[in-house]
């Protein structure tokens, strides 16, 4: 192997590279330029949680499941490093603090320098939150009025207030996509994606607001003329840098000088590798079905929707303004869900020995006893959830929210458990329906859901997502599209496409449609979707 990336061989095939960091696992898929994935790697990685609601990881530990799954991707499809024409990475955008020298910095009371990182779902910061969003800065309007725990300038006014010498100490805080294509490059450039979207960059003006930070006590970080957050801002799939050091091609066994493309946020990754099928993206709702799901909706003109994070400028789609939902718990939600009842443990077993995830024995269970996938929700009979226990992301921007359960009753047994797996997935596509009326009362309709992300996979899954949010659900050819998401930023950096939506149209495409169910069921999801409405504003109510 060469230890110099030059130009790409003359006599064969080009491919790229897409790397996604999620909550549990980073992984790499290996594509050639019609999308199609050749190969796939992946590692596990830790989640350290501390008292009340901290959450924390090691990006030492991230950027080596990185280089393992790389790796082991380009081994699995048996193809050459030199034949590699770009990298795109995604990550969740969770804090990353570093000291000089790259140096990780503790981020909590454990003072274990290996756990440098904020995790996007730590919600230590609530306390920050609520005030920040008090002072209503103008900045606000921008992330649907209201700031969120899971963003990253609470967060740094937490460490400022009870870390000091960590904030003090620290030469840069990244976003964990920034970070990573730094490790790979040594630019510390930013991606519009994720400052725009976490970090209040407003792109459309191309600056940082200095006001809001010495408003909200965060004027360093101002004074210093934004050098340890960003002064180099660009949109994703910009090459970086010379591309891969010989140190970070050394160690994701690739070649120096590989182009690298700055990244972006995993579900915006997603929404990439999904909103350009059949049609403008405006037409087609991007969602992230994962641990927690995202909304995304693009359009040509900012759009402001209370509750909403947004509008953002080219922070997916290049030249377009999106609109982001979602909601804080979705995946997770139904695992949280599932672990409270007493059949739990018997189910696990069974899908066990049948080979299955315990969310797919339910749906082939659930199946079997509606005979049909639009009567999965006769299983639910008089059960209802609102599953929102770590809050509302949208279209009420509410952290203090909690889950809602009504119609449990004494029952211990795998039917009863199907139902409360039914109805759980049933308020999720509820949760969804409601930001979609959000939106399109305030001025960006869409026509249809591009589905992607693990929790998401299922037939059952999707079509009971259709019938509750009643919009045709689409699945992408692509079984990985955030992982194409990442790999079409690489595509771009490499030259491989001259931007990033001819990368979008050429690289994704439909796979399967998911039509609403229409008569009786229709009705049934309109009169269930009006029991999660007010049985939320209950729960709002009395809290």
């Amino acid at each position: 192997m060469s230890n110099t990336f030059s130009a790409y061989p003359a006599d064969g095939d080009r491919y790229i590279i897409g790397v996604d960091v999620g909550t549990g696992s980073a992984r790499a898929g290996l594509f050639d330029l019609t999308g199609r994935m050749l190969a796939s790697g992946k590692r596990d990685i830790s989640l350290f949680r501390e008292s009340g609601a901290m959450v924390e990881q090691s990006s030492t530990e991230i950027w080596a499941a990185v280089c393992t799954s790389v790796r082991d991707a380009v081994a699995r499809a048996d193809v050459a490093p030199e034949r590699i024409a770009g990298i795109g990475f995604d990550a969740t955008c969770s804090l990353v603090v570093l000291g000089k020298d790259g140096t990780p910095l503790p981020v909590g009371p454990s003072e274990n320098a290996e756990r440098d990182i904020i995790v996007w779902m730590d919600h230590r910061a609530v306390d920050q939150v609520d005030r920040i969003n008090a002072q209503g800065h103008e900045v606000l309007r921008y992330v649907g009025g209201r700031i969120s725990p899971e963003m990253e300038t609470p967060k740094l006014l937490w460490l400022k207030e009870h870390r000091p010498q960590i904030f003090d100490a620290a030469w840069q805080f990244f976003d964990l996509a920034d970070f990573l294509t730094w490790r790979a490059t040594g630019d510390i450039a930013r991606s519009t994606c994720t400052v725009t979207c976490k970090w209040t960059y407003l792109a459309h003006e191309k600056r940082w607001d200095p006001s809001y930070f010495h408003a909200i006590g965060l004027g360093i970080l101002a004074d210093e003329e934004f050098a340890r957050i960003g002064q180099r801002v660009v949109e994703p799939g910009t090459p970086l840098g010379n591309g891969l050091t010989e140190r970070a091609a050394a160690d994701l066994g690739l070649v120096a000088g590989t182009p690298v493309a700055a990244g972006m946020i995993d579900a915006h990754a997603g929404g990439i590798g999904t909103v350009g099928v059949d049609g403008p993206p405006e037409n087609n709702l991007g969602y992230v079905f994962g641990t927690s799901s995202c909304t995304m909706t693009s359009t040509h003109e900012p759009v402001f929707v209370p509750g909403v994070w947004g509008p953002y400028f080219s922070a997916m789609v290049p030249g377009m303004w999106l609109n982001e939902g979602g909601q804080s718990a979705a995946g997770a939600a139904i695992d949280q869900l599932l672990s409270f009842h007493p059949a739990a443990n018997e189910a696990a077993v069974l899908a066990k020995t049948r080979r299955l995830s315990l969310p797919a024995l339910l749906a082939d269970l659930a199946a079997e006893k509606a005979k049909t996938l639009s009567g999965v929700v006769t299983c639910a009979d008089g059960l209802h959830v609102v599953p929102e226990f770590l809050g509302n992301r949208a279209p009420f921007a509410d952290p203090h929210a909690r889950a809602a359960m009504v119609g449990l009753g004494m029952d211990r047994d795998l039917d009863s458990l199907v139902a409360l797996y039914i109805a759980g997935l049933c308020g999720i596509g509820y949760g969804l329906r409601q930001i979609i009326d959000a939106q399109a009362a305030a001025g960006a309709p869409v026509g249809r859901i591009v589905i992607s992300g693990g929790a998401g996979q299922l037939d059952l899954v999707r079509q009971l997502l259709a019938d509750a949010a009643g919009k045709p659900v689409l699945a992408t050819r692509a079984q990985e599209p955030v992982l194409l998401g990442a790999a079409i930023l690489g595509s771009v950096a490499g030259g491989a496409f001259p931007d990033v939506g001819s990368a979008m149209a050429a690289l994704s495409a439909t796979d399967r449609t998911y039509l609403p169910a229409k008569g009786e069921t229709a009705a049934l999801h309109a009169k269930r979707y009006d029991a999660f409405t007010r049985l939320q504003a209950l729960a709002r109510e009395i809290r």
